[in-house]
C-alpha cells in the first residue's frame, strides 16, 4: 500500500520523511536508531510516522531539506551531499579524487566522461596579459585580487568570449585555468614556471605548476598528491554562496570569464574561501605555544568560534577532511602540524562534538609546506573555477533570467511627499 500522511498533517509518512531530509529511507531509521529522531507506528501498524516539527528540525541542523513553498530552488545534476558524503554525478567525490588528478576530474564534472592523462594549456596570449595586469598591482595584494585581475585580462584577450556554446565554453575553461595559476607570481621571485602547453617534458599537471605559486620549498611527491587531491575535491560542493552567484551570472547570460568573477568576488568573504586562512594563523599560534588549549580559550574568550570545526551540511566527519589527513600522514614534515589540528579536535570535542573540515586539512597542508596563510585560498580560488564553469554550462541550458526573486518592501508605504534639502 501506499503510504498516506494523518490527516492533520503533521505526521509525515517515511517517504515524506525521507523528501524533506533529502536522504534515502534507510538514512531514516538510521536516524531513530541514533536518538537524532523519534517516530510512531501509523494507524494499522503499517509504516512509520514522524512529527513535522522534528524532521524539520533535524533539517536545519544537518543542512538538508525540501526547499519551502516559494522558496527559491536549482534543480543540478552535478553535486549531491547525502549521509555525510559527496558525489560528482552521481560518483563518490573522494574516491574520484583519489584516483584521478584535478584535471580529469574536471572534464567529469564538465562532460560525464573520464579522461585519463587531460591536461589543460594555457596559450601565451592570454598568460602575457594575465601576467601583465596581476604585474600591476601594488605588491601587498592578495592571491584573489591577482585571480580577479586576471580573469578579467584573460577574458580581454579572448575574443570568442562571448560564444556560449558547449565547446567553446569548455575550450576557454581548459585555458583559463592554467593561465590563472601561470599569473600568479613564483614565491621567491624565481622564474615563472612553466605553462603547460601539452608538449613532451611540460609540466606533469596543475599541481606541480601551482606548487611554486604558494611556497618556495621542494615538492616531494607525497605533498604534491595532498595539492592535487585538494584540488579535486574542492572543485564543487552543491550550492555554496560563491556558485549561486556564478549560477546568478550565467543565469543573465554573462560570458565564462564574467561567470569566474562573480564567484571570486563571493569568494572572499570571510565566511567563505578565507576560512582556511583563520584555520592556518591558528595552527601556527598552536605550535608556537606548544598546545591547543590556549589557543582555543582565547578565541572563545573572544566569541569567535574556533576555525576549521564543523560544516553544516555534515553531522558527522567532512570527508574532505578525512581523505586529507590520511594522505597528510604520508608527509613526514606535516607531522606537527597533524598533531596541532588533533589537538585541537581533541580540545574542543571536550564540551561539543565537531569535527574538522576541509579548511584545517587546508591549514596543515600550508602550515606543514611554509605557505602563507592564504594559500589554502588561493587553492580553493583555482579549484572552484572548475565548478563555476560547469554550473554555467548547466545555467545556459536553462531559462535565461530566471533567478529573479522579487523583493519584499519593508519601506514607508507611498504616496510620501518629497523630501525637503
Amino acid at each position: 500500500m501506499t503510504e498516506r500522511s494523518e490527516a492533520d498533517g503533521r505526521r509525515l509518512t517515511t517517504r515524506e520523511t525521507a523528501e524533506r531530509l533529502g536522504v534515502k529511507p534507510e538514512t531514516v531509521y538510521a536516524y531513530v536508531s541514533r536518538g537524532q529522531l523519534s517516530s510512531s507506528r501509523a494507524p494499522g501498524g503499517r509504516g512509520s510516522t514522524f512529527d513535522a516539527a522534528e524532521v524539520d528540525a533535524l533539517a536545519r541542523r544537518t543542512g538538508r531539506r525540501e526547499p519551502a513553498p516559494g522558496e527559491p530552488a536549482v534543480r543540478t545534476g552535478i553535486t549531491l551531499i547525502a549521509d555525510d558524503r559527496y558525489y560528482f554525478r552521481g560518483v563518490d567525490a573522494t574516491e574520484l579524487a583519489a584516483r584521478y588528478a584535478y584535471e580529469e576530474v574536471a572534464e567529469w564534472l564538465w562532460t560525464g566522461e573520464l579522461r585519463p592523462g587531460t591536461r589543460f594549456t594555457a596559450p601565451e596570449q592570454a598568460v602575457s596579459a594575465a601576467r601583465r595586469a596581476v604585474g600591476a598591482l601594488p605588491v601587498h595584494c592578495g592571491s584573489t585580487d591577482r585571480l580577479r585581475v586576471a580573469v578579467v585580462a584573460a577574458a580581454a584577450a579572448d575574443p570568442l568570449r562571448f560564444d556560449l556554446s558547449r565547446e567553446t565554453v569548455l575550450g576557454g575553461a581548459r585555458s583559463l585555468i592554467p593561465a590563472l595559476v601561470a599569473a600568479l607570481p613564483t614565491v621567491g621571485g624565481r622564474e615563472h614556471g612553466t605553462v603547460d602547453t601539452g608538449e613532451p617534458g611540460a609540466s606533469s599537471g596543475l599541481a606541480a605548476q601551482l606548487w611554486p605559486k604558494l611556497t618556495a620549498r621542494q615538492p616531494d611527491e607525497p605533498s604534491l598528491a595532498v595539492l592535487d587531491t585538494a584540488l579535486a575535491l574542492l572543485i564543487d560542493h552543491d550550492l555554496a554562496a560563491s556558485t549561486l552567484a556564478a549560477r546568478v551570472a550565467a543565469s543573465a547570460r554573462a560570458h565564462p570569464y564574467a561567470v569566474v568573477s562573480a564567484g571570486l568576488g563571493v569568494l572572499e568573504g570571510p565566511l567563505h574561501g578565507a576560512a582556511s586562512g583563520l584555520a592556518h594563523r591558528m595552527l601556527a599560534e598552536v605550535l608556537e605555544r606548544g598546545g591547543a588549549a590556549p589557543v582555543v580559550a582565547d578565541h572563545l574568550r573572544a566569541g569567535r568560534r574556533v576555525p576549521g570545526l564543523g560544516h553544516r551540511l555534515y553531522p558527522g566527519e567532512d570527508p574532505r577532511a578525512r581523505t586529507l589527513f590520511g594522505l597528510l600522514e604520508r608527509v613526514p614534515q606535516a607531522g606537527p602540524a597533524l598533531a596541532a589540528a588533533r589537538d585541537v579536535v581533541a580540545t574542543t570535542a571536550r564540551d561539543v562534538p565537531l569535527h574538522a573540515n576541509v579548511d584545517l586539512a587546508l591549514a596543515v597542508l600550508s602550515v606543514a609546506s611554509g605557505m602563507p596563510a592564504e594559500a589554502g585560498e588561493t587553492v580553493f580560488a583555482i579549484s572552484r573555477t572548475a565548478g563555476w564553469i560547469a554550473h554555467a554550462l548547466e545555467e545556459y541550458g536553462e531559462r535565461p533570467l530566471r533567478m529573479r526573486p522579487s523583493g519584499h518592501y519593508t519601506g514607508p508605504r507611498p504616496p510620501q511627499p518629497l523630501p525637503s534639502p
